[in-house]
């Protein structure tokens, strides 16, 4: 046998074993795109704990971190003010007793006849008056947890309204609180959590409700949390341009801890596009390059111009059509 020959069909047979023919095809019908995230505490299961009155924090009995059940005592104050509410109190409901005994009085009167209508109906508006009050300093009372039949001290007991994790504390034991908007703590109940994707602005139109979703997590690599989108805010972040998309997990097990750095995984829709695998690119200079099948066993090289990668597969703008075959893998040999 001739050596050329020979040669020939030895290339033949390397190229046999090495290379890969691929007849092309259109992208899949979704595709997926990474966005950065980040693990956030459900603001539903947050509750900033604010001062009732202002006054002195006298006893502070949790620590940052630690877990809290709801109607726990969290920190015991002394207030001025809290003295200054149960005395109106007092007040309202002596008023409340004296116009009531000037109404019975009235009342007897009338029925004998010796007053007029008039003073009869102005003992029955100061009885009105006097239980509005009365109801006001009540309420007051209680929204401060106390009850004006208490033993009315000065100290005012702080609980926890829900159960969960201290998450802030602002405030240590011996602290005058004047502002009585300023948060003294931060409870947050942990056992579902936010991851946060923040998307850009031109991929917002391919977010939607119960979208499929994919996190990990740098502090757990390899590992994937699987989930759906639950809320898409309605407006940009003005700073960053970006839209928030929320996926919601149960976090019994506490792993996901907010401000965690996340990588979301969105599965998004895409129109139709010619895809070909990464494998079967060459550089040729500047530009890039592919075989392409003329002939049985016979190859072209071809330029091509290449859009977006979607994991093993890039998109072809231009060079090459949905009905011909390429090298996929091996295709250096022949460009040696």
């Amino acid at each position: 046998m001739p050596a050329r020959a020979r040669r020939s069909s030895a290339w033949a047979g390397i190229w046999r074993k090495n290379f890969r023919q691929q007849g092309l095809g259109s992208a899949a019908p979704t595709h997926s795109i990474d966005i950065p995230g980040v693990v956030e505490a459900n603001p539903a299961n947050t509750v900033n704990i604010l001062p009732p009155l202002t006054g002195r924090l006298t006893d502070l009995n949790v620590k940052l971190g630690d877990t809290v059940k709801a109607g726990q005592v969290l920190a015991v104050m002394s207030s001025p003010d809290l003295s200054q509410a149960y005395s109106d109190a007092d007040k309202a409901h002596d008023a409340l007793d004296l116009a009531q005994k000037a109404l019975q009085r009235a009342e007897g009167v009338n029925s004998a006849g010796a007053n007029a209508i008039k003073d009869l109906e102005q003992a029955k508006s100061n009885v009105n008056q006097a239980t509005a009050e009365f109801n006001r300093t009540e309420a007051r009372l209680k929204s401060l947890g106390v009850a004006s039949n208490s033993n009315k001290t000065r100290s005012l007991t702080i609980t926890a309204p829900v159960a969960g994790i201290v998450t802030a504390l602002n405030n240590g034991k011996g602290a005058y609180i004047n502002d009585a908007t300023a948060t003294i703590m931060t409870i947050a109940n942990l056992d579902s959590v936010w991851v946060t994707a923040n998307v850009p602005e031109d991929m917002v139109a391919a977010l939607h409700k119960d979208q499929d979703a994919e996190v990990s997590l740098q502090s757990y690599p390899g590992q994937l949390w699987h989930g759906k989108i639950a809320t898409v805010s309605a407006v940009l972040e003005p700073d960053t341009h970006r839209n928030k998309a929320r996926i919601l997990f149960k976090n019994t097990d506490g792993r996901l801890k907010p401000n965690m750095y996340a990588n979301v995984k969105l599965s998004v829709a895409q129109s139709s596009k010619l895809m070909i695998p990464t494998s079967a690119l060459l550089m040729n200079n500047d530009s890039v390059t592919v075989f392409v099948e003329t002939a049985p066993w016979n190859f072209v090289r071809r330029t091509v111009t290449i859009g977006s990668e979607d994991g093993d597969q890039v998109s072809v703008l231009s060079g090459v059509a949905a009905t011909e075959r390429i090298i996929v893998r091996g295709g250096v040999l022949l460009n040696d």
